[in-house]
């Protein structure tokens, strides 16, 4: 048994048509093993805001692909895909359905169209 720890920067492809691409290593979790994408921060260009870094987990029958790639090929698919942590309209969504009295999305700065930074 090798104590090594798996590390390497890829591009997952997952069932539905999703891509993602990141530092990727093994996580476990309540013992179930899962695939996990550290997905870089993504400067800010004329046309697009900067996205935050953030990770993401996946089960292995989520993945039909892996492609390993080194480091500037992921980074460059990463910025290509702009894959978020959460889907903007999905939190507008599961925000307009709290009681009254909860969160508001102008107290959390969802008024606008740019997606929130988190």
């Amino acid at each position: 048994m090798s104590d090594q720890k798996f590390e390497q920067w890829a591009l997952i492809e997952l069932f539905g048509h999703q891509r993602i691409a990141g530092r990727v290593s093994e996580l476990t979790i309540g013992g179930a093993s899962l695939v996990r994408v550290d997905v870089p921060a993504i400067d800010a260009t004329e046309d697009e805001m900067a996205l935050q870094p953030f990770t993401k987990a996946f089960g292995a029958s989520a993945i039909y692909a892996i492609t390993f790639l080194d480091e500037a090929a992921s980074r460059l698919y990463a910025r290509q895909l702009r894959v978020q942590p959460i889907n903007t309209w999905e939190l507008k969504r599961a925000l307009q359905s709290l009681p009254a009295g909860h969160s508001s999305q102008s107290q959390l700065g969802l008024d606008d169209d740019e997606p929130p930074h988190f």
